[in-house]
């Protein structure tokens, strides 16, 4: 198997939604049980965390959905690069909220 062989397998794999999806719905679970975590924010802060987690969560639970309708506004919003990032850079605030108090 050559390196781009490898490489386009990986791009592959990992253009599915299944990681996005689990991530989303641990997220959702270890917010239900740790609330606190936004909760304790000042109002700015917890204002934005929330406009990201929603934003982020709903694009990784609506991409199955719009892979396989295939609607063309739905397609763009969960395809674009902020779109794909925003639900690492919310797991990433939240998972350094819990570990620094």
């Amino acid at each position: 198997m050559s390196v781009s062989t490898f490489f386009s397998e990986v791009r592959r794999r990992s253009d599915r939604p299944l990681n996005a999806l689990l991530a989303a719905a641990g997220l959702a679970i270890w917010l239900l049980y740790h609330p606190g975590l936004v909760q304790e924010l000042a109002w700015p802060w917890r204002g934005a965390m929330a406009l990201l987690g929603a934003w982020a969560m709903g694009c990784a639970f609506a991409r199955p959905l719009a892979m396989t309708v295939g609607e063309r506004g739905a397609w763009r919003l969960v395809h674009t690069r902020w779109s794909r990032a925003a639900l690492p850079l919310f797991a990433l605030l939240l998972v350094g909220r819990g570990l620094l108090g």
